[in-house]
């Protein structure tokens, strides 16, 4: 379980650029739960993600994971036990080396790499069956710079690679957003998919309404820091995408987007 409790937020306290982003700010999410975040630009999406990773602090509040306050631990520590996918598919994984390179350094999160060989060439085969369920050709291409793969390549051998350990969050920050519509597609299926094998808590901020919609069991939209729609379980399965575009457009033309 996950829970914002009482989360503050002040971006340039103190100056003219002061913008206070969270102000008790409250969120819980069940074990196994797949949310979709949806709101306008500054809605506090990212931000929010931000904070639950620990890439900002925050002001005051507590970050509870699982039991444990978590609110001043450092952004490494979090991320053994979470895996995020990036809107840039060149944020999750390293151009100049291979695609067995990048797996080897994936499979070894957490872990002390001491002396020896960063890639585990006892790994290969499996690295190989890890990548053909993708279904784009990359397990023909371990030894082949990962800089040289198209952008969707890049984003699915990223999703694959956050989720090779085992992590108890999965965060998705509008990871399809820099994708074409095909692509888009093709990531969103391999999502939905890994999301439910590995049983993964996700939190999935998109401006696809539709993804919103079709994906995950719970549905927030945000606005100015706060949740102005929550609907999970039978309810989100009744929304319709006229009513969240609705909501979403009058959200968007308050915010001057």
């Amino acid at each position: 379980m996950l829970e914002l409790k009482h989360i503050d937020k002040t971006y340039n306290p103190g100056t003219v650029n002061e913008l206070c982003f969270f102000r008790d700010f409250n969120l819980t999410i069940d074990d196994g739960s797949f949310v979709s975040v949806v709101g306008s630009n500054g809605s506090g999406k990212t931000s929010m993600l931000n904070i639950i990773c620990g890439s900002i602090d925050i002001d005051g509040g507590q970050l509870v994971m699982n039991g444990e306050d978590i609110s001043r631990q450092k952004e490494f520590i979090r991320h053994r036990k979470i895996g995020r996918v990036y809107q840039n598919p060149a944020f999750g994984t390293c151009p100049d080396m291979t695609i067995m390179e990048n797996m080897s350094l994936a499979d070894n999160k957490g872990k002390s790499y001491n002396l020896t060989r960063g890639a585990n060439k006892a790994r290969r085969e499996e690295y190989r069956e890890m990548l053909v369920p993708l279904g784009l050709g990359l397990e023909d291409k371990l030894d082949i710079k990962v800089g040289s793969l198209s952008g969707g390549q890049r984003q699915a051998l990223a999703l694959l690679m956050s989720t090779m350990t085992p992590i108890d969050f999965l965060i998705l920050d509008e990871h399809t957003a820099a994708l074409d519509p095909k692509t888009a597609e093709i990531i969103m299926e391999l999502t939905g998919r890994i999301v439910a094998e590995k049983k993964l808590t996700t939190v999935m901020v998109t401006h696809n309404l539709r993804y919103a919609l079709e994906y995950g069991d719970r549905l927030l939209m945000m606005h100015e820091g706060h949740v102005i729609l929550d609907k999970a379980g039978e309810e989100k399965k009744k929304l319709k995408l006229e009513e969240v575009l609705h909501k979403f457009d009058e959200i968007s033309i308050e915010a001057g987007n």
